[in-house]
């Protein structure tokens, strides 16, 4: 009888781990899931919050449930919510992400596929600022029943979306070297650098080349302008309160 050893099958890895380098190019964006809420042993639906890095271009949108079922079309619904071609896909190492079906969507569409290294907690550290700057003040904490998801989604696409993007100002860091720490690089946050995400896409200098076909930087000042910054936060108020009063009760 001869033995041998068990060969040890080669670990397959979906998305690489590091850092995005958009190197001042709009079309890499960051994303992660909130989950809101549990009541009584039943889960709440998910919003996913994807986020560009270097626009602060922002998509919400939400979903029933995390799975393949739910979250692919909601995926490749939002990547075409972008005024620009995406390049780059980071998330962290949740598993609604760092699956075959995602990564086989992503590969489908060139885009590259990255996910946060081991204690890195800033690989998603932008999409996580939103989550409770944006996301969790507008909807809060309390339990939202799945079959809300539709109506959610709806609100995400007509009115948070464009407000976040043409009327929602958002700093921008400047680099400078550090008076105090030569050869450190140091970031602050300037009044003059204070502006929408469009304003911020439009200031690019590659800006028009990155837009997706028949999309022009004139179309998106032209919705941005068809409402103030005032009307569009009043529409999105009161859109917001007309949806919180579909969901009887809410907990907490």
């Amino acid at each position: 009888m001869v033995l041998t050893k068990t060969r040890p099958t080669k670990a397959i890895t979906i998305g690489v781990r590091k850092a995005p380098t958009p190197e001042g190019r709009p079309g890499f964006i960051r994303i992660d899931s909130v989950h809101q809420g549990d009541l009584d042993g039943t889960k709440g639906l998910y919003h996913i919050n994807a986020v560009d890095c270097v626009t602060q271009w922002q998509v919400v949108a939400t979903v029933q449930t995390i799975s393949e079922a739910h979250l692919l079309p909601v995926i490749e619904q939002m990547l075409a919510q972008f005024p620009f071609e995406i390049l780059g896909f980071h998330a962290d190492n949740g598993s609604e992400y760092v699956n075959r079906q995602v990564a086989r969507l992503l590969d489908k569409l060139r885009i590259e596929f990255t996910r946060s290294r081991p204690r890195r907690s800033n690989d998603n550290g932008l999409a996580e600022t939103k989550n409770g700057a944006v996301v969790r003040k507008l909807f809060g904490y309390a339990h939202i029943p799945q079959h809300h998801a539709t109506s959610f989604n709806t609100f995400c696409v007509e009115y948070l979306n464009p407000f976040l993007n043409f009327h929602r100002p958002c700093l921008f860091a400047t680099d400078r070297p550090d008076p105090k720490k030569p050869g450190r690089i140091q970031r602050v946050y300037r009044a003059q650098d204070v502006m929408t995400p469009l304003d911020k896409l439009a200031s690019l200098s590659e800006a028009a080349k990155s837009l997706r076909e028949g999309i022009t930087l004139e179309d998106l000042h032209a919705w941005a302008r068809a409402l103030t910054d005032v009307q569009a936060a009043e529409e999105l108020n009161e859109a917001q309160c007309a949806l919180f009063r579909r969901i009887p009760a809410r907990a907490g």
